[in-house]
């Protein structure tokens, strides 16, 4: 009974999703909720499918449509969809409407860079030697200016790490914008990737340089030089030495009251992290 029926031949009209694929980046499409009402012929057998998932026509902007003023127009023949659409056991009879239309607006295309979130506690005497980076590590976003426009940067999800002493490499997804399916973004999975290595501290004693002191004025000044404490991974280590840095205290920001110089740590090397002057008050006297 059940096999007689679905080898019968059924005429039925189905309402179909319109599936756009290959629109310009450039465009936006503005009625998206556009239906062809398709009246096909087929045996029973075939109308299961129809009736387990929702039937949808593939339109490929780059080839089904035209471009007319402020609209594309999709107007494409029963012919045509027999071809392209269906089975040849099946039979289109009627479309409604003969022709669609897809109104569109202008889209602005913009790439903004992504901001990185992360919690990363390392094992003790390890820590990144590098910094965080993503890959990539921007996106372009596409859709109605006055939406786009809004947009700066695009932020990750937070990446928390504890107990690392290895290299990281996390895939991470991006925090989408809610609710902005006119909205189109390249991309929405970053990985995020650091090299960590194994530190230790080092220190050298630097001498204090004394500058912009006025003309025909003698300054003595204690201590000579002070210890500058420093963080590196051990494959930098060796590469650090006294002549990478150097600290100096600026005559110029004293006022008649102070006694004191500030050192400053002006110069020291990239590899070196958490670096510090042990003693922070340089005491002077002025003589003519």
């Amino acid at each position: 009974m059940i096999f007689t029926k679905l080898s019968k031949e059924y005429t039925k009209t189905i309402s179909f999703e319109i599936e756009k694929y290959n629109v310009p980046k450039e465009y936006v499409i503005l009625n998206d909720s556009i239906n062809l009402n398709i009246t096909l012929k087929t045996f029973g057998f075939n109308w299961l499918r129809y009736a387990m998932s929702k039937p949808k026509i593939a339109i490929d902007f780059s080839k089904d449509v035209s471009k007319e003023g402020s609209v594309f127009i999709y107007n494409k023949s029963k012919a045509y969809l027999n071809n392209t659409q269906f089975d040849k056991n099946i039979e289109v009879l009627n479309l409604e409407p003969e022709r669609l239309v897809f109104r569109y607006d202008v889209n602005l295309v913009k790439k903004v860079p992504i901001k990185i979130n992360t919690d990363i506690q390392y094992r003790i005497g390890y820590d990144r030697a590098s910094e965080v980076i993503a890959e990539p590590d921007s996106v372009v976003i596409v859709g109605p200016e006055i939406l786009v426009s809004e947009y700066e940067f695009l932020e990750t999800d937070t990446l928390k790490l504890s107990n690392i002493r290895g290299d990281i490499k996390q895939s991470v997804t991006l925090k989408l914008p809610n609710n902005e399916s006119d909205l189109k973004i390249t991309v929405e999975h970053v990985t995020l990737s650091a090299k960590v290595e194994k530190f230790t501290e080092g220190a050298f004693k630097i001498p204090v340089e004394l500058i912009n002191v006025p003309k025909g004025l003698q300054v003595k000044y204690f201590p000579k030089e002070v210890t500058v404490s420093y963080y590196v991974s051990l494959s930098d280590f060796k590469m650090i030495s006294k002549k990478d840095f150097k600290v100096i205290c600026d005559f110029q920001k004293v006022n008649e009251s102070q006694t004191v110089l500030k050192p400053e740590l002006v110069l020291f090397p990239e590899v070196a992290q958490n670096t510090k002057i042990d003693y922070q008050r340089i005491e002077f006297i002025t003589t003519k």
